[in-house]
């Protein structure tokens, strides 16, 4: 592959990938933070692929540099599944773009196809027909039927699946792993803060009204 295709599977890279990032990410999560990640990862794999296509190193080298490369590590407390799947995307990308495949019919073919994919699954059509989300729920519900009404009741939508994680009976909560088919949500009303009170739980003492001291009388004065 000569300097001039190495250019050209560049703006087509290029092109992909901000596609990917910008229109398809950013525009549906309003992330900043990662599309750098995703750009840096994306660019990473397109220059290493390029420059083993172009120089012939033994594969022990290859099997190095790509070892390099995974140094990098996913936490799931960062990034949510969605997430590791654009990186996953990003990655094929350079992939794709930076091996010089002699048919640009068919790299072109190839992003529109990954562009695409993330186009139709990462839709807000789907991602609004259900939910996941961790519940802190106060009490603990041992019928399962009210502990589903309950949830939905607070959440707003209906429950299609929920597991419960945890269950702390010192501070009477549980954590639940709820699936939900979102609807119409309901508002409850905050409850009303309690009075402080001081360390020792009497109530505060309450001054008495003030009065206006006037000049003394002759029968002001006590013998």
């Amino acid at each position: 592959m000569s300097y001039g295709g190495v250019l050209t599977y560049l703006g087509l890279d290029l092109v992909a990938i901000f596609l990917m990032t910008y229109v398809l990410y950013f525009r549906r999560h309003w992330r900043a933070d990662l599309l750098l990640s995703y750009v840096a990862l994306n660019i990473g794999i397109f220059v290493s692929m390029s420059l083993l296509t172009h120089v012939k190193v033994d594969i022990a080298v290859g099997f190095g540099l790509f070892a390099i490369l995974s140094i990098i590590r996913l936490r799931s407390s960062a990034v949510t599944q969605q997430e590791v799947a654009y990186y996953f995307i990003a990655l094929v990308l350079g992939l794709v773009n930076g091996m010089g495949v002699p048919n640009r019919g068919l790299v072109v073919g190839m992003n529109a196809i990954l562009l695409l994919t993330m186009l139709a699954f990462d839709s807000r059509l789907l991602r609004d027909r259900a939910r996941r989300m961790d519940v802190r729920l106060d009490g603990v519900y041992t019928d399962e039927a009210a502990l589903t009404a309950e949830l939905e009741r607070k959440l707003g939508g209906r429950v299609a699946y929920l597991e419960i994680t945890e269950v702390d009976l010192i501070h009477n909560h549980m954590l639940i792993d709820v699936r939900l088919r979102p609807g119409q949500g309901v508002v409850e009303p905050p409850l009303p803060k309690a009075p402080r009170l001081p360390v020792d739980g009497a109530a505060p003492p309450v001054p008495a009204p003030a009065t206006a001291a006037g000049p003394a009388g002759p029968n002001d004065a006590t013998s």
